[in-house]
């Protein structure tokens, strides 16, 4: 006899939602008793079309692709982006694909992508979404990547980089939805390896478009490929994840295309994508004629500085409070406060009471909140070491300590921060923080989504080069070859490639 026939996990009862939630593709005749969720992602990631993108949907993932080429570009000047640089450099191939902000040296198309993917995490800029995830990185990098690969005859255009990069987004945000237990702060993986690695995959595999059985297979190596530890937060390592999410999502659909096979149920088994959720409870995908996008029914939240999210709440609560402190000179009276006392959830790899390294003080809660009472808020510079290592900051940090009320649950859709300053005289003052400024119910204006991405690419670009960027991103359903992206990301002035753009 051979193995056991894998089980396929059923949704619960009291979850079985409205008709879309359960009914498949009916593009294919399978019954619907036969039909497996994989298959049901499988139909849908091939069956989608341009003309199912939402005008929300496309002006909201147009701001996350403009925000993810920004904080790319801007993370390009970090070490960890230059020691990932150093190691891709000794793969050579006759396919080759955009390094962003470098125009002497490209790099096979995987590579690209993990470096690419690399510099958007390296400093923690990029967006965020509920399930907590970094759903743009493990994307956009392997599309960009892929779209230069392939032969010159065979062009996309924006609205296929679009379509291919929605549907990256939309895989994640589904599976994000199979688990309870990923609606909290992640405690055990970093949720960029699990879900982005898959999202990569679904994405390459559209703009591929490869057919259902082999973007079923797609999703089947991904999920081989999926998954990284908590442990390596705060360190070099993390931005590893994206970027390998990013190349080995590309990779998964490439070895996909060549008819590879995996486990024809990777999203229905607890030993398939279920091995990462106690929990887990996959569901199909609505129906093709009437589809409903996630990101039509959430955005996601932009960063103002490069830290994990949890701290946009501290900074936002501190520095409210600080204009109860500042002095004549604008200054806060170090001396006279006694105590501050930090109200957030337990989130134990954020409770870092005193940072040593730029990755530490990212993923650090005290650092947040007394930076911003020196400062007034955060910005990129506030992470360099002369800023880390100033002796009022750790004099402040000394007297910081956190507190996790009950009520103060870690999930990035509901948690708050309090914080309360005693003086030496006996006076507390506190300020709360229930929705920073960049939180999907509170979203970046238009204006301030420019602005961070003109201050993080003109870094690196020319002004002409991150105006293109800027007219082709606003303009992307428009544009007829998505090469022209690729152009301006390597520095290449906008006179030398406006004849590519060619706007439909």
């Amino acid at each position: 006899m051979g193995p056991p026939a894998p089980q396929r996990l059923e949704e619960p009862s009291e979850a079985k939602g409205p008709a879309d939630h359960r009914e498949p593709d009916t593009s294919r005749e399978t019954p619907m008793q036969t039909l497996t969720v994989t298959e049901n992602f499988a139909n849908v990631i091939h069956g989608l079309k341009a003309s199912h993108l939402t005008d929300l949907v496309i002006q909201r993932s147009k701001r996350m692709i403009l925000d993810t080429l920004g904080v790319g570009l801007l993370g390009t000047s970090t070490e960890v982006f230059h020691k990932v640089i150093q190691y891709s450099k000794i793969y050579r191939s006759d396919a080759s694909s955009t390094v962003w902000g470098h125009s002497d040296f490209r790099l096979p198309p995987l590579y690209a992508a993990f470096v690419n993917g690399v510099a958007v995490h390296s400093m923690d800029f990029d967006d965020t979404w509920h399930p907590a995830t970094h759903p743009s990185g493990a994307v956009l990098p392997a599309l960009l990547a892929l779209s230069e690969a392939l032969p010159q005859k065979q062009k996309f255009s924006g609205l296929d980089l679009l379509l291919a990069f929605n549907v990256g987004i939309e895989v994640q945000g589904r599976l994000m939805r199979f688990s309870n237990e990923a609606s909290n702060v992640p405690k055990r993986f970093h949720p960029p390896a699990v879900v982005g690695t898959i999202g990569s995959a679904a994405a390459t595999a559209k703009l591929l478009a490869l057919d259902q059985f082999k973007c079923k297979a797609a999703l089947a190596v991904a999920a081989s490929y999926a998954g990284a530890p908590m442990a390596n937060a705060a360190t070099q390592t993390k931005p590893l994840h994206i970027g390998n999410a990013a190349r080995h999502g590309l990779e998964a659909a490439c070895l996909a295309s060549l008819s590879l096979q995996g486990n024809k149920q990777i999203l229905d088994m607890e030993s398939g994508l279920g091995a990462f959720y106690t929990d887990y409870t996959p569901r199909f995908l609505p129906t093709l004629q009437s589809y409903s996008w996630l990101l039509d029914q959430q955005d996601v939240a932009i960063k103002r500085f490069p830290a994990h999210l949890g701290t946009h709440w501290v900074a936002d609560a501190a520095s409210s409070l600080r204009k109860h402190l500042v002095e004549s000179d604008d200054s806060v009276p170090i001396s006279r406060i006694k105590r501050i006392v930090v109200k957030v959830p337990d989130v134990r790899y954020v409770n870092r009471p005193f940072p040593n390294s730029e990755h530490e003080a990212r993923h650090s809660f005290q650092f947040a909140a007394c930076s911003a009472l020196l400062d007034g808020s955060i910005s990129v510079q506030s992470f360099s070491d002369q800023n880390i290592s100033r002796p009022e900051l750790k004099e402040l940090l000394s007297k910081t300590k956190l507190e996790h009320p009950a009520d103060n649950k870690p999930s990035f859709d509901n948690l708050y921060c309090e914080v309360n300053v005693t003086l030496q005289d006996g006076k507390v003052f506190s300020e709360r923080c229930d929705t920073f400024y960049g939180h999907w119910r509170k979203p970046l204006s238009t204006e301030d989504l420019k602005k961070k991405f003109h201050s993080n690419a003109s870094s690196v670009l020319s002004v002409e080069a991150t105006e293109g960027i800027i007219e082709t991103v606003d303009n992307l359903e428009k544009v007829e070859d998505c090469f022209v992206l690729s152009a301006f990301l390597k520095g290449t002035q906008s006179t030398k490639v406006l004849s590519k753009m060619c706007l439909s």
